[in-house]
C-alpha cells in the first residue's frame, strides 16, 4: 500500500519503526543475495579478518540500530523537518547495499573500496545531521561507522593481497 508523506509522519510509533526495520531489513536482503562463494574462500586474507560466522549477527544488530536511529529522527521531525538527515541516512542504505554486489556480486574490491569511502562519508554526516534533531540517534549509527572503517581496512587488504 502506497502511502504519502503526511499519513506516515502521522503514523502510530509501532507503524513508523516496523517501516524503518522493512527498509533497512529490505537492504541486508538484498546485500545477502551476494554470497561470498569459492571466489572470495580464495582469496588471501589478513590474519585479523574475523570468521564468516561474526558477519550475520553483527550486521543484524547494527541494521537494527540503524532503523531505531533514523526511526527517532523520523519521529522527532518527520521527512520536512530533516530532510538532509533522513536523506543523507538513505544515501548511506544505498552506498551500503551497493557493497556487497559491487565485492561478491561483481568481485571488483577496488570499486567495493571507493564505495566504503563514501560510505563513511554519508554515514559521518548523517550522523553529524542526526545529532542536531536527536543526539541518541546520532550515538546509535557510531558502533556502525566503527564497522564500516573496519570494513574499510579489510576491504583495503583483500583488494592488495589479491591483485
Amino acid at each position: 500500500m502506497l502511502v504519502n508523506n503526511q499519513s506516515l509522519e502521522r503514523a502510530p510509533a509501532y507503524q513508523g519503526l516496523l517501516m524503518w526495520l522493512a527498509l533497512c531489513f529490505v537492504v541486508a536482503w538484498f546485500g545477502s543475495r551476494f554470497e561470498p562463494g569459492p571466489w572470495y574462500a580464495g582469496l588471501t586474507k589478513p590474519w585479523w579478518t574475523p570468521p564468516d560466522w561474526l558477519f550475520g549477527p553483527v550486521w543484524t544488530v547494527l541494521y537494527t540500530l540503524m532503523a531505531i536511529a533514523a526511526w527517532l529522527v523520523w519521529r522527532k521531525a518527520g521527512f520536512r523537518g530533516a530532510p538532509l538527515a533522513l536523506g543523507l541516512f538513505l544515501g548511506q542504505l544505498a552506498l551500503n547495499g551497493a557493497w556487497s554486489w559491487l565485492f561478491f556480486g561483481l568481485q571488483q574490491p577496488g570499486w567495493a573500496l571507493v564505495d566504503l569511502a563514501l560510505l563513511a562519508g554519508v554515514l559521518g554526516a548523517a550522523i553529524l545531521a542526526f545529532g542536531a534533531h536527536h543526539p541518541l540517534a546520532a550515538r546509535l549509527l557510531v558502533p556502525y561507522l566503527i564497522w564500516v572503517i573496519f570494513a574499510g581496512m579489510l576491504n583495503y587488504a583483500l583488494w592488495r593481497l589479491n591483485p
